[in-house]
């Protein structure tokens, strides 16, 4: 058994044979995690970024949905791609089309708590069929070698059914080379605090590269959650949605012990826009506006006024209308007070 890392340091970590400087990562999320918004927290500090999920059938894959999540030009390496669904060998072609087509691992999703996932026994619903899951892994890790493959779950599907110890043994045993696990079940939704004693128990039992997830919304948080549970490195997500510049300031902290000062209004400003330039060029202007809606309402999360410039910015539709409200409201409003870290 290897023993357990140090507690709460900002270090480097390895996946199969890819070592990364630091030991933060952003989680995948559907219709956030785009290239634009992976390359954009990797610059500020995340060391590695999966991909939003792609579903294992690729007779969808010719739709532009898909034609965009599975674009990695110009994507600093090495990309990360999720994959779903419940067939072993659709997802093992999926994960050779994927590594053919670009990606350097394989994520698999049995984790995602969505109605429209679990309905048709993917995502967190694949944990209630422990042989299910271990042929699923089995066929990826097969298919994908020598790429590795890696485990995104949370705890069980409900509060009377934990089982992620389990999981991870199967993992484990199946050539997976990291699994991250978000402390909540699928029962729990988003309702409940994360709890990561699961992860502590898993850290003891099972020798596997592990990493964090839910609740770690400030460097504190993450120092706590890195000294509680052993783990090898954490995984952001929500925290991270109109807040990216959050993997920079807990590197700071887990570095130094200090706090990174809150942002300048116009450094959240330029960084905004960068970000809106970013969609326009990704999905065109069209889209790249709609898209762009989502991100402005985070930014401007918290700030005077936000509630009435997000009625206004929804009704921009071009490019140059949305970007100039948004350059009037960051110039109008100082930093939000809980964008400190």
């Amino acid at each position: 058994m290897t023993p357990a890392p140090p507690a709460g340091a900002l270090r480097p970590f390895s996946i199969g044979p890819y070592r990364f400087p630091t030991n933060l990562i952003l989680a995948p999320m559907a219709g956030i995690s785009d290239r634009p918004y992976r390359a954009l927290c990797r610059r500020l500090g995340a060391a590695l970024a999966v991909s939003e999920m792609v579903s294992c059938d690729t007779t969808l894959w010719g739709s532009m949905k898909s034609l965009r999540r599975l674009d990695f030009a110009g994507e600093q390496g090495p990309v990360s791609v999720q994959i779903v669904g419940t067939d072993p060998l659709a997802m093992a072609e999926a994960a050779r089309m994927n590594l053919g087509a670009g990606a350097q691992l394989i994520d698999i999703n049995m984790g995602c708590p969505a109605k429209k996932v679990c309905r048709v026994a993917a995502g967190s619903a694949l944990l209630r069929d422990e042989l299910l899951v271990g042929r699923i892994l089995a066929a990826v890790v097969h298919a994908a070698a020598p790429a590795p493959v890696t485990l995104k779950i949370r705890t069980g599907w409900s509060p009377g059914e934990r089982n992620a110890l389990a999981i991870a043994r199967i993992a484990r045993e199946s050539g997976v080379a990291a699994l991250a696990v978000h402390g909540r079940t699928r029962g729990c939704g988003y309702d409940t605090p994360a709890e990561h004693e699961t992860l502590r128990a898993i850290r003891l039992q099972v020798d596997i590269t592990l990493i964090a997830n839910g609740d770690i919304d400030s460097p504190q948080a993450a120092r706590r959650v890195l000294d509680s549970t052993g783990c090898d490195a954490i995984m952001i997500g929500r925290a991270a949605q109109g807040r990216p510049w959050i993997f920079r300031d807990i590197a700071t902290y887990l570095a130094t012990g200090a706090d990174t000062p809150a942002p300048a209004r116009d450094w959240i400003r330029d960084l905004v826009l960068e970000h809106l330039d970013a969609l326009y060029r990704f999905y065109g202007t069209r889209a790249g506006v709609r898209i762009a809606r989502k991100h402005i309402a985070w930014y401007c999360r918290g700030l005077p006024g936000a509630a009435a410039f997000r009625i206004a910015v929804n009704r921009a539709d071009s490019t140059l209308d949305q970007q100039q409200q948004v350059r009037t409201f960051f110039n109008k409003h100082p930093a939000r007070e809980d964008q400190a870290a």
